[in-house]
């Protein structure tokens, strides 16, 4: 019987904090409690703000948490053919479009139709403004001939003609630390035509998740809340590119006193600060809700 496979993906673009150190404890636990395997994956797709020390201090911390992974460590940076190539079978499909706006572009459009019709500009689930489609129309001659010219562009999905390609309903599996599992129905429409390329490099996390969680074949996805919108995303590209789909458990969010999430952007408490104060290991895992167990050797 195959093992169930787990992974932990952090991107080196920051020190870890308890938030991450709660993901990758948890991705553990679930991993020794059903015997399976624990995978590290480095994210780091965006090459000019991932840092190779950053990756080292990852490395660093988990070690100190007590963990063991599986040897070698898959890096995004090192595999954008395998996302091109899944890029290349979605584009065959017709289910994507090149977007030549800028972000002042949408912007703008968005400021002048809410002007026009008096009313908000509908968003997607992290609640950012939809695309208005500016793009989406556009001759293949007039975009071929940008492209050929060199002009920025990123790629996005084609929500209409993907609707009439895979109606669905389209479904997958949650688990939870007792056992239960229960099935969930996706809604990728209220993302509208999300980019899955970007201008500045060849794939976009949501392509290269999914591509790489078949490629390393993850079982069970264990991931913040803040990402159970973009399961949605995620799903409809496994059906469009015939990959499975994991189980997956989205768990609640370590939270600041003010009551955000942690983050790196908010410079919250690294694993490195708080270890620094004399905080354990074990200190950690009990703050977390966690058993200090170690992570099997593979």
């Amino acid at each position: 019987m195959t093992k169930p496979v787990f992974r932990f993906a952090p991107s080196p673009n920051g020190r870890l904090h308890l938030g991450h150190a709660y993901s990758a404890l948890l991705n553990a636990d679930f991993a020794r409690r059903l015997q399976g395997r624990f995978l590290l994956r480095i994210e780091d797709i965006d090459i000019t703000r991932c840092r190779p020390e950053f990756e080292t201090a990852i490395c660093d911390d988990l070690a100190w948490l007590g963990l063991h992974w599986e040897a070698p460590v898959r890096r995004q940076s090192e595999h954008f053919a395998d996302y091109h190539a899944a890029f290349l079978r979605l584009k065959g499909k017709g289910g994507v479009y090149p977007c030549f706006c800028t972000r002042r572009d949408i912007a703008e459009t968005i400021a002048c139709r809410e002007a026009e019709s008096g009313q908000d500009w509908p968003r997607d689930p992290d609640g950012a403004p939809l695309y208005p489609g500016t793009c989406r129309d556009m001759p293949t001659d007039e975009a071929d001939r940008r492209i050929a010219a060199g002009e920025p562009h990123a790629w996005r999905l084609d929500m209409a003609a993907l609707e009439k390609l895979v109606p669905g309903p389209h479904r997958f599996q949650t688990f939870d630390r007792e056992g239960r599992v229960d099935i969930v129905t996706v809604q990728p429409w209220r993302w509208s035509d999300a980019v899955i390329v970007r201008k500045e490099t060849p794939t976009s996390y949501h392509l290269s998740v999914i591509v790489d969680d078949a490629l390393q074949g993850v079982t069970h996805v264990v991931r913040g809340q803040d990402l159970e919108a973009a399961t949605d995303l995620h799903v409809l590209l496994q059906v469009l590119l015939d990959l499975p789909t994991p189980l997956y458990h989205h768990h609640g969010l370590v939270l600041d006193p003010t009551g955000d999430k942690l983050a790196k952007s908010r410079q919250s408490q690294s694993l490195a600060e708080l270890r620094a104060e004399g905080v354990t290991p074990q200190a950690i895992w009990r703050r977390l809700g966690l058993d200090p167990q170690p992570t099997p050797s593979t």
